[in-house]
């Protein structure tokens, strides 16, 4: 450590943005002298409500040295394969976006390639049926994958579905053991080094004041350091992304029971969700105040719901966008406060994750090189963009018209940089990716297709392999992952042997 390194980190805000920061730093940094601190209020309430994840949070889990059992006894969490999606293509549709791979490459070609071919062919099988998340989500079943790369077993991964405020809680309690001091109460000032207009300290409410070298905003939506006191901008995507509201709603789990999957149904004007955890349900209705009131939405989520309530609804306001710079100064943005993409694809606790990431990379000292804090909001910029669009795409690529809110989504202009891609696949099944992209080619194949994009052709390598011996291994593939699929113990049987909660030990602290 030199005289330039920093010595001390302040993290203002608290919630699944602040104690999985707060975590990964206290892990990170252990044996070095940097003192970390997070500052939150408990009457400051947090969003909360994004309690599904993509299966990158299980590198951040092993990267903290987690313990897996313990964590989804202490999180009441379920596995997670996939996402269906009803109604979105069209009324009565679904398909589930999985996890993993549809089919192998045959040949070096792309297997949904092959599976066009046998469709133009006359072929009814689905592309669910080559997807073993898919078929084991359908049955409610669910194992790990296996490490074997040559067993059809290991062609997928999982994700967790688990509540949000027990994360926040079990992370503040693995942080505090590894030194974080936590401080309650509320941010009363900001104040600015006169030099340079780097943030100095913060005061609270009781007067006590903090210094600190590096800044980090997990403030959410007010994003008081990055917005409100170094005037960064936030970029609206409104225009692509127009819903601005959200009910969320738990209730007692029903219906379809521990399903290994979340659920996103297309409504009225917007989209509802259905995130089954071991103590209850998470449920809500994400819309555009354009096209639907409060209390017309409140209705409809009302009325799709497993069972009877067990909590008031909360009403979330909000705007689909990001700041124009994530890192100014000594301050990062992590969370809320640098941008909102709303909770389609589960992707708010992966930015997080990324944002984190970025941060230990790119660890500054006091100089701050401008070089570095470029290179990180490019970075930001650019993977943030690449989840917008994939997003976007969703509300884009149906054939709904039957309200006003989906003939506008439908007939919205995009982003060209999804516009080219949405032109590629539908030609010849085209899909070209950033190494930056969240979403693999299995996941843009799956809401392509699943919403009734079909490729005007296939990739003419494809016609170098026989018809028959086509046939013939599509088949093959497609009966090897329906049995395998079967052979899955079920998914609630699962989580009662190997980690049940005790529902009475997991109340937020």
């Amino acid at each position: 450590m030199t005289d330039r390194a920093v010595r001390n980190i302040l993290i203002v805000g608290g919630g699944t943005a602040g104690w999985m920061t707060a975590a990964a730093l206290s892990a990170k940094l252990a044996g070095l002298p940097i003192a970390l601190r997070l500052v939150e209020s408990a009457e400051i309430g947090t969003v909360g409500v994004g309690e599904a994840t993509v299966p990158h949070i299980r590198h951040f889990n092993a990267a903290l040295g987690l313990d897996e059992a313990d964590f989804m006894r202490k999180t009441q969490a379920t596995y997670k394969l996939g996402i269906e999606f009803r109604g979105w293509g069209k009324p009565g549709d679904s398909y589930i976006h999985p996890f993993g791979a549809y089919g192998a490459a045959i040949g070096g070609v792309g297997f949904h390639h092959h599976w066009l071919r046998a469709r133009q062919g006359g072929d009814p099988t689905p592309l669910e049926a080559y997807s073993l998340p898919v078929m084991a989500a359908r049955q409610n079943r669910f194992a790990p994958p296996s490490s074997d790369l040559r067993s059809v077993a290991s062609t997928y991964n999982y994700a967790y579905q688990f509540d949000a405020g027990l994360y926040a809680a079990y992370l503040r309690a693995y942080a505090e053991a590894r030194g974080v001091v936590r401080t309650e109460g509320k941010v009363a000032d900001v104040a600015l080094r006169g030099a340079d207009g780097f943030i100095e300290a913060i005061t609270m409410e009781n007067g006590e004041r903090i210094e600190a070298d590096l800044f980090i905003d997990c403030t959410g939506f007010r994003a008081l350091l990055i917005g409100q006191t170094l005037g960064g901008r936030y970029l609206d995507w409104s225009r692509w992304l127009p819903n601005d509201r959200a009910v969320a709603l738990p209730c007692a789990t029903g219906g379809d029971g521990l399903t290994p999957y979340t659920r996103a149904t297309a409504d009225k004007a917007g989209w509802r969700w259905r995130i089954p955890l071991q103590h209850r349900t998470g449920n809500g209705y994400v819309y555009s105040s354009a096209h639907i009131g409060d209390d017309e939405a409140l209705a409809g989520l009302l009325a799709g719901l497993d069972g009877p309530t067990d909590a008031e609804p909360n009403f979330l306001r909000f705007q689909a966008g990001r700041r124009d710079r994530a890192w100014i100064k000594n301050c990062v943005a992590i969370g809320l406060s640098s941008g909102f993409l709303e909770p389609l694809e589960s992707t708010s606790i992966h930015l997080i994750q990324a944002g984190i990431t970025k941060l230990l990379a790119l660890f500054p000292d006091k100089g701050f090189d401008p070089l570095e804090i470029d290179e990180y909001n490019r970075l930001t910029a650019q993977q943030v963009e690449l989840v917008r669009d994939f997003i976007i795409l969703h509300f884009k690529a149906t054939e709904r018209s039957d309200t006003p809110y989906w003939d506008h989504v439908r007939t919205m202009e995009i982003p060209d940089s999804l516009a080219r891609k949405i032109e590629l696949f539908a030609g010849r099944g085209r899909i070209f990716q950033s190494d930056y992209d969240l979403f693999a080619e299995p996941s843009w194949i799956a809401v392509l297709l699943g919403q009734g994009i079909v490729p005007r052709q296939y990739d003419a390598l494809v016609d170098t392999l026989p018809e028959a011996a086509l046939v013939h291994r599509l088949k093959r593939m497609a009966d090897l992952i329906g049995q395998t699929a079967q052979a899955m113990p079920d998914h609630q049987a699962f989580i009662a042997r190997y980690c049940a909660a005790d529902a009475a030990a997991n109340i937020p602290a």
